[in-house]
């Protein structure tokens, strides 16, 4: 993707977002990593074009509801133990972007507590139709 699209994106859609949502994941390469599941914290921005999510009758059925983002993660964490950060990233990513309002998707995965060192290990992956 060029520039110039990405700048279109910000001109032409809304941004919905959850921020620092923290969940218990079972995910790690490491034999340590596979016993107990750890904080994952994720960010997650939807773009959403302005013309098919500008509510007129304020009502939860004309936008991309926050739950949505929510259940996505949910249902993906269900699946079991996850290897990888980037899988995660992408698997959510592709769901996401599958939506019929979503033209673009930005979101990362962080481990707080892997080093002790650092305020966290993550992947972060920007998906456009």
């Amino acid at each position: 993707m060029n520039p110039t699209d990405v700048a279109n994106l910000a001109l032409t859609c809304r941004k919905l977002f959850l921020r620092d949502h923290i969940v218990e994941v079972m995910i790690g390469a490491h034999d340590f990593e596979k016993d107990h599941p750890q904080r994952v914290i994720f960010n997650v921005e939807l773009f959403v074009p302005y013309d098919g999510s500008t509510p007129q009758a304020d009502q939860l059925t004309e936008v991309v509801d926050y739950d949505f983002i929510r259940d996505v993660i949910s249902q993906r964490l269900r699946s079991g133990h996850i290897v990888l950060q980037e899988t995660l990233c992408d698997d959510l990513a592709a769901v996401l972007l599958a939506h019929p309002q979503v033209m673009a998707v930005r979101l990362s995965s962080c481990k707080p507590d892997v080093y002790p060192d650092c305020a966290g290990v993550g992947v972060e992956v920007f998906r456009t139709k």
